[in-house]
């Protein structure tokens, strides 16, 4: 019953314009991550989206106990979106972002998976056309082969403004338990914070967006 409390319903999504700074979170984990920046921020509304169910349990389970899912207080400034991301992006006014969160996402290894990657060239006219110009994109990945490929799908473009990455987790970064589980692992994470820039988007790059099967988000 907690669900439907917090679902972002397409028929809201024109007036996110007003709900503002507005953040977004691609696939949000454990939640952690959304709730800490949800009770840290209360001036922001976060719009959470995951599409595995263990995941959404888990933030349903922190935010509510058992048996008062129908009564108890949610945080006014949460809203979940339980579908592919992408196809709620493609609905999003421009402009409309002011921060946007992409932290250990599957990494998709296989070569032959690499559009089904969140971070791609297919992609970044999209998020630049959502991303008012001065808004950040986070980016966390402890995998190398994910790493290189943000490398080089960021080095060429000029629609975000790009920085070497933090090896430890910067200030304002709440933990994730996929970091906590990289760290523990001996992998190295990379925290990339890009700015978006005023150079404009591609719309016919975007029209033509492919619908591409299978999650960029966390695997569960």
């Amino acid at each position: 019953m907690t669900l439907p409390r917090l679902a972002l319903a397409e028929t809201l999504v024109p007036d996110l314009l007003a709900r503002r700074p507005l953040w977004l979170e691609v696939g949000f984990g454990g939640g952690e991550h959304a709730l800490a920046q949800v009770r840290a921020h209360p001036e922001a509304t976060l719009i959470a989206c995951e599409v595995f169910e263990n995941g959404i349990c888990s933030l349903l389970s922190a935010l509510v106990p058992e048996g008062d899912e129908a009564r108890a207080p949610l945080p006014p400034n949460l809203l979940l979106w339980t579908d592919d991301a992408r196809l709620l992006l493609r609905g999003l006014p421009d402009g409309c972002l002011d921060r946007l969160f992409l932290l250990f996402p599957d990494p998709w290894p296989k070569a032959r998976h690499a559009k089904r990657r969140f971070v791609h060239p297919a992609m970044l006219p999209l998020l630049a056309r959502l991303l008012r110009p001065g808004a950040e994109w986070r980016v966390a990945s402890d995998d190398p082969t994910y790493q290189a490929w943000v490398r080089d799908v960021m080095a060429p473009q000029t629609l975000f403004e790009t920085a070497e990455p933090a090896t430890t987790r910067p200030l304002g970064w709440p933990p994730t338990r996929y970091e906590a589980k990289a760290l523990r692992a001996g992998r190295q994470p990379l925290y990339w914070a890009f700015r978006r820039t005023e150079a404009p988007a591609d719309a016919a790059a975007v029209a033509a967006l492919p619908i591409i099967s299978g999650s960029p988000e966390q695997s569960p």
